[in-house]
């Protein structure tokens, strides 16, 4: 016979769907969130022939300037060779070159090109019509308080040190 703690136990699963009271809940709606995003932002790439991990590296780019491969792969969740086939696949497409770093012969730093700036600005165009869609379904004000509160969340003040 069923317990009322574990009824508790049982009640606080995650589902991953609406009103979802787990532990899990905020992980699980940030996962889905991000999933549809990410299916936005790629309707938004795909035209100028690239991907979200190929616009992931020129933000950084654009962000920090030349940037050796290593700091990449910290600064996109990818691993070393991910970030070497991503950046191939820019250097291949004209978007970017990898350059010696002076005094250490051995890395290289990847630098966004004219090329890959032209196209950096022309997904910022693309992107604009398909986040209104994105954010459709909020009221006057909410997408505003969602991206305050999504960056207070992805950017703790006490990172900020």
């Amino acid at each position: 016979m069923a317990t009322d703690a574990d009824h508790q136990t049982i009640a606080s699963r995650a589902t991953d769907r609406p009103g979802d009271a787990s532990p899990f809940a905020l992980g699980l709606l940030l996962r889905r969130a991000h999933w549809r995003a990410a299916a936005v932002m790629g309707e938004a790439l795909r035209p100028l022939g690239v991907e979200l991990r190929h616009f992931a590296v020129l933000i950084e780019l654009v962000n920090h300037g030349p940037t050796v491969q290593r700091d990449l792969v910290a600064a996109t969740g990818s691993d070393k060779a991910g970030i070497m086939r991503v950046v191939d696949d820019l250097e291949r497409k004209g978007l970017a070159v990898r350059k010696a770093v002076p005094g250490d012969r051995r890395v290289r730093a990847v630098e966004i090109t004219p090329q890959g700036l032209v196209l950096f600005d022309a997904a910022h165009r693309a992107a604009g019509p398909l986040t209104e869609r994105l954010v459709a379904e909020l009221g006057p004000g909410e997408s505003e308080q969602l991206m305050a509160l999504l960056t207070r969340l992805a950017h703790p003040a006490d990172d900020d040190a």
